[in-house]
């Protein structure tokens, strides 16, 4: 698991803020959700990949991994 548990709690926070009216605070946290992917990435090789256009959580399934769509 390392580091990547990080991303959990990230995605746990932007559903609070989206389901309490916190827009501001939501989108902050993506852009929260996309810095620690890019510095997990650095520290372990890989990380569950973002999809276009979206934070990159799946829900309670989790992360998707580069490209081959299996929760990590």
């Amino acid at each position: 698991m390392g580091n990547t548990w990080i991303i959990d709690v990230i995605a746990d926070l932007k559903t609070f803020a989206e389901q309490n009216d916190l827009p501001l605070l939501s989108r902050q946290l993506s852009e929260t959700s996309k810095v620690a992917v890019a510095e997990i990435t650095t520290t372990v090789g890989a990380v569950p990949a973002l999809p276009p256009g979206e934070d990159g959580y799946v829900g309670n399934g989790g992360w998707t991994t580069g490209g081959s769509g299996q929760p990590q």
